[in-house]
């Protein structure tokens, strides 16, 4: 069972991908798009679109690309923004995030929980800086260390190293050193992690439960048990999440 497959059973009731409610999402989207009555958003890395979706939706002269390696995430993206009546305002880029160009820079760059594509944060801000129009805003999405990690939130990160996350502080002191300014942040709960985990591991054990005759069933089921153990006794309360809304110096 692909990695691909995984993360779309497993964020089927969460769609965000990342552990954010729908309110902190929407409160997050009418910071980084207020005052632009029409402007142009580029997601990297977007999965099935959420984040772009309800850009769109709430903002009539937006017009939206998203880009992403999963062809089914996109399939998905595109059906949802079918139904909401947006699907003439969103472009969707079966591509390599890193690969992605364009000859119009954007209003607003977003890349939520998906520095990973770059390798890490700081190629992330490098790769937007490139894509955002004078003026232009950056939403990314990245982990933190809330306290010291132990070897076992190391192991449960996928054998993460200490250093490739810092705390709060460090982390946001890199952000402005590179050149640019946080101007709204928002700090992920301990609720909004809870529920995204249990959502993430439920979801994907929910579907092995119901298609218990698919070749693919103990492999889900593996999985979901693997990063519920990952989470409740590893990185849960060591590792934090962050959302900055970012302009460049």
């Amino acid at each position: 069972m692909d990695r691909q497959q995984i993360s779309r059973l497993a964020h089927a009731h969460h769609p965000i991908a990342a552990p954010l409610t729908d309110e902190s999402v929407a409160r997050i989207l009418a910071r980084a798009t207020a005052g632009t009555e029409r402007g142009r958003a580029l997601d990297l890395g977007c999965g099935e679109g959420a984040w772009l979706l309800r850009a769109l939706a709430a903002n009539p002269g937006w017009q939206a690309v998203g880009v992403d390696l999963d062809a089914a995430a996109l399939t998905k993206a595109r059906e949802t923004a079918t139904a909401l009546g947006v699907v003439r305002r969103i472009g969707l880029h079966h591509l390599d995030a890193r690969e992605f160009t364009a000859s119009e820079p954007f209003d607003l760059v977003l890349c939520v929980g998906a520095t990973h594509a770059f390798g890490g944060l700081l190629p992330t801000l490098a790769a937007a800086r490139g894509l955002l129009a004078p003026g232009g805003r950056l939403l990314v999405g990245e982990g933190f260390w809330q306290r010291e990690p132990s070897q076992a939130a190391l192991d449960g990160l996928g054998g993460a190293a200490r250093e490739d996350y810092a705390d709060l502080a460090t982390t946001t002191d890199r952000v402005q050193a590179d050149g640019w300014t946080p101007v709204f942040g928002y700090v992920s709960s301990e609720q909004e992690w809870d529920d995204y985990e249990f959502s993430w591991t439920g979801s994907l054990a929910q579907w092995a439960l119901e298609h218990p005759d698919h070749p693919d069933a103990a492999a889900a089921r593996e999985a979901a048990d693997r990063h519920r153990t990952e989470w409740l006794r590893g990185y849960r309360g060591t590792f934090g999440f962050v959302t900055y809304l970012l302009r460049r110096d």
